[in-house]
């Protein structure tokens, strides 16, 4: 017997906390139990030992002392979640405490036993935080550690303020609905915002071991952000990443070089410069800015804006040689845009903005991009729908049918859904083309247009160009060898009107640009990127839209919604296997076969293949809502106004249009608006710079949604506010550093602009 009337203290044990967090809480899960060894484990669940049936207290000891085992034959409960509030005061050799009071509802049910690489074992789920604002569920990312043996008792944290702990999903990747942090009774505890996809950190991680080198791995992906796989894998996957957004990269040449009334030869050219810039860009980004692994490319966003500036009367008035004058007005309005954009990234103003911008305004604008090439799509396709409409089922078999076959480990159909349904529809035209289907007496291809006299030929010459593979001659007159370099179109000119489209243009990337960097770093980043680094990533892609102005693409450099796509289906999240791709590209672009090769799709595949990327593209900006709370009137009605206003009111604004767009093919009319739309102030400058931003879906969706976003009263959560990381901690921790700090000790240098580093 020992002061204060308990029996079984041994000297030098920790004072009596346990009894005062039992009186608090009469329903502790530890009440009855037969302590563990001291000091305790901190996040060490119990095995249980064999049934003692003699309850022989040496016996008993040894195994608790060593192992924390504890007799299955003194009603003890299953092996728990144990914390220092736990740990039990009587001496080893003691007999059992009392039976233990009745545990909670499904308390037993919850408890399992420990596995050193599942993590902790859970505990009843009292309350959940949600990160991001919202009910997407995240595990801690903190690491538990466990206490030095040589921490005296009086150090270890007080009974009422326990750490939250997790219960896993049991669903993988990015399914993590089921994931909630526990809260519990005696406390509360302000989790940090933190990353789905890290496992917790096994408890016996030596106190020398980096962190971050013992996380881990992801469950869902092969290679994480900084892993480098072998050389032949690095070549495979970034293959395999760059296959998968090749429609991306390579298909908006084949829009605009037609509208600019171009060459074979220059779509080839094009296409070549465009490779060029891409891979210098992905490098570029992904060695200063965000570091995430991103494959730059010409975006859509710009696509809307370039087609009304190719149709505007100005431009489409030049009859000398439109293609290069028309080139050089979109690198002069390029090169304006690029450096306001990287103003914008650079001077650290977009972490401001960032503030503003949320999933329910980043969702209607990236899918009104897609939705804004409706009158495209099909109409293209109609004009060879033997072709067109096969190219599209064919893609949608590869992609949703065929999407869980897997070949050597890989969902081979789901991952090059778009290079196969080319290759496919392809080779079944050419083979159309070869049989004669095509092919009527008397008609000769080379004869068509006004020399054609025979009206039996003049009814079929549509037929014949769009449904023909041989009509484009760009693999046999293009050069092996090209190089491709600034101002090859000539020196680009300026004008006010042009420049500031392309600047409301840069505007849409950069929010495009945030949702797509916080979606990537949620598959394969430690946390999400703090506002510095992502102002540095816009800053960036200002530089690379310059690059892409003075070379002379047509559009800007930008990221690539899709590569969160390809990042989720692939499961490869290595920087290394893009940046690897982005020197295969620019080698591709030296060699000029490749650009002939590519400027030989006939116009009905590739519009085929434009409708299933822009339905991907409006799927992945809806993605974004999953952050929020979907199901809240609020969001519906700010979403649905969003989309449904960006497709009447430039509906508006393009049946107002008129002049010159009745000689224009079907697809291009809704961009012939310029100075024509129903704005009219007698200044052409403002008249063709209001008309063309208000008929862009895009600009109509973004404004919506951004002003009822950020007016509408609606908490955090319903919002699905992102969560950035905070500077101050993320230059503390390593994961964060190595994640997004700059390479070659580059940031010392710009602690002057914390935009710069984290």
């Amino acid at each position: 017997m020992v002061a204060g009337g308990r029996e079984g203290v041994r000297p030098g044990s920790p004072p009596s906390r346990v009894s005062q967090a039992q009186e608090q809480d009469p329903e502790s899960p530890s009440l009855g139990k037969r302590p563990g060894p001291w000091p305790p484990r901190v996040g060490l669940g119990m095995e249980p030992q064999r049934a003692d049936v003699d309850h022989s207290p040496k016996l008993a000891g040894n195994w608790a002392k060593r192992t924390g085992f504890r007799s299955t034959a003194s009603s003890e409960s299953l092996p728990t979640y144990s914390t220092d509030a736990e740990i039990g005061n009587a001496d080893y050799g003691k007999p059992a405490a009392p039976p233990p009071l009745p545990k909670p509802p499904g308390y037993a049910n919850k408890a399992r036993a420990f596995d050193l690489e599942a993590g902790p074992p859970p505990v009843p789920t009292t309350s959940t935080a949600a990160t991001n604002g919202n009910n997407l569920n995240v595990r801690l990312s903190e690491k538990i550690k466990r206490p030095p043996a040589q921490q005296p008792p009086d150090a270890l944290p007080p009974a009422s303020t326990p750490s939250p702990s997790v219960v896993p999903s049991e669903r993988k990747g990015l399914d993590t609905d089921k994931n909630t942090v526990v809260l519990p009774k005696s406390g509360q505890a302000k989790p940090e915002p933190v990353r789905i996809q890290r496992e917790l950190e096994p408890d016996l991680v030596s106190q020398s071991q980096d962190a971050d080198e013992a996380t881990v791995k992801s469950s869902h992906l092969k290679y994480e952000l900084r892993e480098t796989p072998g050389l032949f894998f690095l070549i495979l996957y970034a293959i395999q990443h760059y296959l998968s957004i090749i429609g991306s990269l390579i298909l908006i040449p084949l829009v605009i070089v037609p509208a600019m009334n171009g060459s074979n030869e220059d779509t080839a050219k094009l296409v070549s410069t465009v490779l060029l810039v891409s891979g210098i860009s992905t490098l570029l980004h992904s060695l200063f800015g965000s570091r995430l692994p991103l494959v730059q490319g010409a975006s859509f966003v710009y696509l809307a804006p370039v087609l009304t500036i190719i149709f505007s009367n100005e431009v489409s008035a030049t009859s000398k040689n439109r293609f290069k004058d028309t080139m050089r007005e979109l690198q002069g309005a390029m090169i304006v845009a690029a450096i306001f954009q990287l103003i914008l990234g650079y001077s650290g103003l977009m972490s401001v903005l960032l503030r503003m911008i949320n999933p329910v305004v980043v969702a209607p604008t990236v899918a009104a991009v897609g939705l804004a090439f409706f009158p495209y799509g099909f109409t293209v396709v109609g004009t060879c729908v033997e072709i067109g409409l096969p190219q599209i089922l064919v893609i949608v078999l590869f992609a949703l049918h065929l999407r869980k076959i897997s070949i050597f480990g890989n969902r081979f159909f789901q991952v090059y859904a778009v290079p196969l349904g080319l290759a496919t529809t392809w080779a079944y035209a050419f083979l159309l083309t070869e049989i004669g289907l095509y092919n009527y007496k008397g008609c000769d291809m080379k004869a068509m247009g006004s020399h054609i006299k025979n009206e039996r030929c003049q009814r079929h010459i549509y037929t014949m160009q769009h449904c023909r593979t041989d009509v484009s001659d760009a693999l046999k007159t293009s050069a092996w060898f090209r190089f491709p370099y600034p101002f090859q179109w000539g020196v680009p000119t300026f004008h006010f009107k042009t420049a500031a489209v392309m600047i409301v243009a840069s505007i849409i990337a950069s929010v495009d640009s945030v949702g797509t960097y916080h979606g990537i770093s949620l598959l394969v980043a430690s946390k999400a990127p703090t506002p510095n680094v992502v102002s540095r990533g816009i800053g960036l892609e200002g530089l690379t839209s310059l690059l892409a102005g003075l070379w002379g693409t047509g559009t800007g450099m930008t990221t690539l919604t899709e590569n969160v796509h390809t990042v989720a289906v692939t499961k490869v999240g290595s920087r290394r296997a893009v940046e690897f791709g982005a020197y295969i590209l620019i080698v591709l672009s030296f060699i000029g076969k490749v650009g002939g090769f590519v400027a030989s799709i006939p116009q009905v595949i590739v519009a085929g293949l434009l409708c299933f990327i822009w339905t991907l593209l409006v799927a992945l900006g809806l993605s974004n809502l999953r952050y929020s709370e979907t199901g809240s009137s609020r969001n519906m009605i700010i979403v649905g106004l969003s989309l449904f206003l960006s497709l009447s009111i430039p509906s508006y604004f393009q049946q107002h249009v008129k002049g010159h767009n009745n000689q224009l093919e079907k697809q291009f009319q809704p961009y012939a608006i310029g100075e024509n739309g129903p704005i009219q102030t007698g200044v052409h400058a403002i008249n063709f710079f209001l008309n063309t931003v208000f008929s862009m879906h895009m600009v109509i969706a973004f404004i919506v949604a951004l002003i009822l976003d950020n007016t509408v009263p609606g908490s955090r959560q319903e919002r699905g506010t992102y969560i950035w990381s905070r500077s101050g901690p993320a230059r503390t921790e390593p994961a964060v550093v190595k994640d997004y700090g700059l390479p070659f000790g580059i940031s010392r240098f710009f602690s002057w602009a914390r935009w710069v580093g984290l």
